[in-house]
């Protein structure tokens, strides 16, 4: 039996955003250990939230 040789059929909308992937951020992630994986997120988290608490400040004030 012959296997059909398999072509790689790239979508081109796939292909738009790989352009756009910095592939160096993927490699240090993948680099890290699960655990500094999970303190980078949690540092994330963190941010956010101050992000969060900056924005609500913000708003506050200038209402008044």
């Amino acid at each position: 039996m012959r296997v059909p040789a398999l072509t790689a059929v790239i979508d081109p909308v796939i292909e738009t955003y790989m352009r756009d992937v910095d592939r160096s951020l993927l490699r240090r992630n993948l680099a890290m250990s699960p655990e500094e994986r999970l303190l980078q997120l949690q540092e994330l988290a963190r941010f956010a939230e101050e992000l969060r608490r900056a924005g609500r400040a913000a708003r506050a004030n200038r209402e008044r």
